[in-house]
């Protein structure tokens, strides 16, 4: 019996913990927004204990962990994820990263949602060179938003509709 609790508690707070590094690596997986007065959507993302803006979204209706990077140029998605969400390779195209040049294929995604801030059409590229398990959000999207940074939280601003 004293086994069995000595068991017990040490799954209990292996659960725990998981949890708690989980909600340190995404502290957005529930994203609010907010409907301003002008009518613009506006959602805040708060900084993991990493300095990155993490944030679970959808692509093409599908859940997915979104890493927010103003640095890329196009919404990249591991090709693990892209076959998930069966989204079909166009034209390859060699791009120039932080790592070196690498392969990509151009592809284009019918919606990017975070929070209620959706677009739609959205150029993409399917990254047959990363293990990650999240889609670099770049500026394919972001440019059509306001961004605003302020202490360890970050606002996206979407004005209108594209």
């Amino acid at each position: 019996m004293v086994y069995g609790a000595w068991i017990l508690a040490a799954a209990l707070l292996t659960w725990v913990f998981s949890g708690v590094l989980d909600w340190q690596r995404n502290p957005n997986t529930q994203v609010d927004t907010i409907i301003t007065s002008d009518q613009a959507k506006e959602v805040v993302l708060k900084r993991n204990r990493f300095g990155h803006y993490v944030a679970t979204g959808k692509i093409n209706g599908q859940s997915v962990e979104f890493l927010l990077d103003t640095g890329a140029t196009l919404v990249s998605v591991p090709v693990a994820i892209a076959q998930r969400l069966e989204l079909k390779p166009g034209a390859r195209r060699l791009v120039q990263t932080a790592n070196g040049q690498i392969t990509t294929y151009a592809t284009t995604l019918e919606s990017v949602t975070i929070g209620e801030i959706e677009l739609k059409d959205v150029r993409a590229a399917i990254n047959p060179n990363s293990s990650n398990n999240a889609v670099l959000l770049g500026m394919t999207y972001l440019k059509h938003l306001e961004l605003v940074q302020r202490g360890d939280t970050l606002t996206l601003r979407q004005v209108g509709n594209r």
